[in-house]
């Protein structure tokens, strides 16, 4: 196990950095690494002064931004333990979770605060917005007093922000809790993932050793900080590394998202395969089926001129300076990946979860193989738990410095995911082959039986049906021994065709059968159901398959 300390490489940072620009919001407010100390180091002052102790949980509720960053990174190397929050859940799973988490202070936005009732949040001291850390609410009425006057101590010592000298952040045990990270899962019920200094540390320095970045490197930060994902590798990993890392800061469109990209042209780009889906479905695919393209594509020389302009277009879609695209996060679409593999584009397949912190899979773009999510981490054992782990289909599980130390205040569900040897079971079935790919089948919870006994995995019909062109989203699920496609159409796509419901299901029927063409005939669709609207969500955007089931 890496030895390593996740404030030091947080200080460290701060100091070798100093004058290179850290963080910023699209097309707003940006700041140094030596700005961002200040800031860490008066946000330590104020929590000092009302009462915060090592050890103590601090919520954050807001969109990403440079200072939900700032908050975030000041929690940590203070000592004590952040519990992001979605902005996302309703205003009643906000309470309940702040409760939950014994949070003593709330970093919030302006337009959550006036929604959130401070009252029903019983634990908390002091309310503090995200925009400026100006306070909100206390819970006494002399403690914003002794804020006030320990803020201004502070700015009367450090008139110009503070030095470099004056950075030196508490060495945390390994074992101490970074973060508790609470997952709406499909089930409807919330977890606090309990992620130690370890897990972080050692997810940092993977992507230190592994991923292509280097310092004054530039970073599009779009997916949810709430998340692991988002949070580690788009902000924490290169903020230690000393790149430039820009938040989003509003609701991310594939159509904004390409536009930051072309604007700020990242180094790495971390995202999740819808925005990557999108480009192949709705740019590359319909221009493959032209009759001429589709001829030219039969030709080899002209094949690879086709190709490459086809490449050339996607890169600079992506601002053209990336090294690397690592998609994670849901499974991705074979079609998609087939295609972007032929043109040579340099992407790669992760694979992790929040409760590893959250990577457990990876391998570089030159190095990754078709259809795998990569190998297993430095600091994990992975396998398969079959009695072939490369022909047998088992669920992954692992042990190891990633793994979470449990869910908070729920010994009984830490039990069920973790055994007595400290293997985590992932609750996804997969195979490893003799190069330690591993190759993910789907979800345990998802897979159905068919009537002749045959395990059949949803997610890889589904992904066969949303890459069909009228198609939005789809669940396959089973009813009365046969399988059933639920299909929510792409409303946008039949506007612009001129296509109307009354169409949708002899378009539908016809897609049905050209979906069982590629199917072996146990898991062949039987039936479909038109559905309008889409289906409901997590706000980690996973279906809520238990609805539908």
């Amino acid at each position: 196990m890496i030895m390593e300390n996740l404030v030091k490489l947080f200080e460290k940072s701060l100091i070798d950095n100093w004058s290179i620009k850290a963080l910023a919001d699209y097309q707003g407010d940006s700041f140094t690494y030596g700005e961002v100390a200040t800031k860490i180091c008066r946000l330590h002052t104020l929590f000092k002064s009302c009462g915060v102790e090592k050890g103590d949980k601090v919520a954050i509720i807001g969109k990403n931004s440079a200072h939900w960053g700032i908050a975030y990174i000041a929690t940590v190397t203070y000592g004590a333990t952040i519990v992001p929050l979605l902005p996302d859940f309703p205003i009643d799973s906000l309470h309940n979770l702040v409760n939950h988490s014994d949070s003593v202070a709330l970093f919030v936005s302006g337009a959550i605060y006036n929604n959130i009732t401070v009252a029903e949040m019983s634990a908390l001291r002091t309310v503090v917005k995200i925009e400026d850390y100006s306070i909100l609410n206390t819970s006494e009425n002399d403690l914003a007093n002794k804020i006030t006057e320990g803020l201004k101590a502070f700015d009367e010592k450090y008139p110009d922000g503070v030095c470099k000298e004056a950075i030196d952040f508490e060495i945390m045990d390994k074992e101490a809790p970074a973060v508790i990270s609470y997952t709406s899962g499909t089930t409807g019920v919330s977890k606090g993932v309990v992620i130690a200094h370890r897990s972080l540390t050692d997810n940092i320095l993977y992507g230190q050793r592994n991923m292509p970045l280097n310092q004054g490197d530039t970073i599009v930060s779009f997916l949810p900080s709430a998340h692991m994902y988002g949070c580690v590798f788009e902000f924490l990993f290169p903020f230690t590394i000393g790149c430039s890392i820009t938040f989003l800061t509003r609701m991310p469109s594939p159509a904004v998202i390409l536009k930051a990209f072309a604007e700020i042209q990242p180094a790495l780009i971390l995202s999740v395969p819808l925005v990557i889906e999108k480009i192949y479905k709705k740019k590359i695919k319909p221009m493959l089926q032209k009759p001429a393209i589709s001829l030219m594509t039969k030709i080899p020389g002209l094949k690879q001129l086709i190709y490459k302009k086809i490449k050339k277009s996607v890169y600079e879609s992506f601002g053209g300076k990336f090294r690397e695209l690592v998609i994670g996060g849901a499974a991705f679409n074979p079609e998609a990946e087939q295609f972007f593999k032929k043109i040579k584009l340099p992407f790669t397949v992760g694979y992790g979860m929040t409760e590893c912190g959250p990577l457990m899979a990876y391998a570089s773009w030159k190095t990754t193989v078709l259809g795998a999510s990569g190998r297993a981490v430095d600091e994990l054992e992975v396998k398969i738990d079959s009695s072939d782990q490369q022909n047998e289909i088992g669920e992954i599980i692992c042990r190891g410095s990633h793994v979470m130390s449990g869910y908070y205040k729920n010994e009984e569900e830490t039990k069920k995911v973790i055994d007595e040897d400290g293997w985590m079971h992932s609750g996804d079935l997969g195979t490893i082959d003799e190069k330690g790919n591993i190759f993910i089948k789907g979800r345990k919870k998802t897979m159905l039986l068919s009537a002749a006994g045959k395990n059949i995995y949803p997610d890889e019909i589904e992904s066969i049906i949303n890459n069909m062109w009228y198609v939005l989203e789809s669940l396959v699920v089973m009813r009365n021994n046969i399988l059933v496609a639920l299909i929510v159409p792409d409303k946008e796509v039949m506007k612009s065709d001129g296509k109307t419901e009354s169409e949708l299901q002899a378009i539908f029927k016809e897609y049905i059968n050209i979906l069982n063409q590629k199917l072996p005939k146990y898991m062949q669709v039987m039936d479909f159901e038109v559905q309008m609207e889409e289906f409901e969500k997590t706000p980690k955007r996973s279906i809520k398959r238990f609805l539908y089931s």
